[in-house]
């Protein structure tokens, strides 16, 4: 059965990178270009993994992982961050807001796609 990602990222070259890169894996993959947008869609797609950018208007993906994590349906479905903060302590304070994976930008495409066979 073909796996599922939601991905949520406002920019819109990293967001046509990170999908035509999942697709090209097999994955089936629902872009998410609002973050206000991220929870209720993650609900109507209900994804094996959600990638998140952090830096994004109106609402941060940091905002959107204690609200997914917070919620009884979503909280199980794994998130990986893929942030231009590069600080330990962001690091750790995104990790404590319950992602499961952290990845920097600019990112390695190998390691992007090690860090979501991971946590699929």
């Amino acid at each position: 059965m073909t796996k599922k990602v939601l991905v949520v990222e406002d920019n819109e070259l990293n967001l046509k990178l990170f999908c035509d890169l999942l697709r090209a894996h097999q994955f089936a993959v629902e872009p998410v270009r609002d973050g206000r947008e991220a929870v209720a869609r993650a609900r109507e797609f209900v994804p094996d993994l959600i990638i998140m950018d952090i830096q994004m208007p109106h609402v941060t993906g940091y905002e959107i992982i204690l609200e997914l994590k917070a919620d009884e349906d979503l909280r199980a479905i794994p998130v990986m961050a893929v942030t231009a903060y590069a600080g330990r302590e962001d690091e750790e304070r995104i990790r404590a807001a319950g992602a499961d994976s952290y990845v920097s930008k600019p990112i390695s495409l190998a390691r992007f796609m090690d860090a979501v066979g991971a946590l699929i």
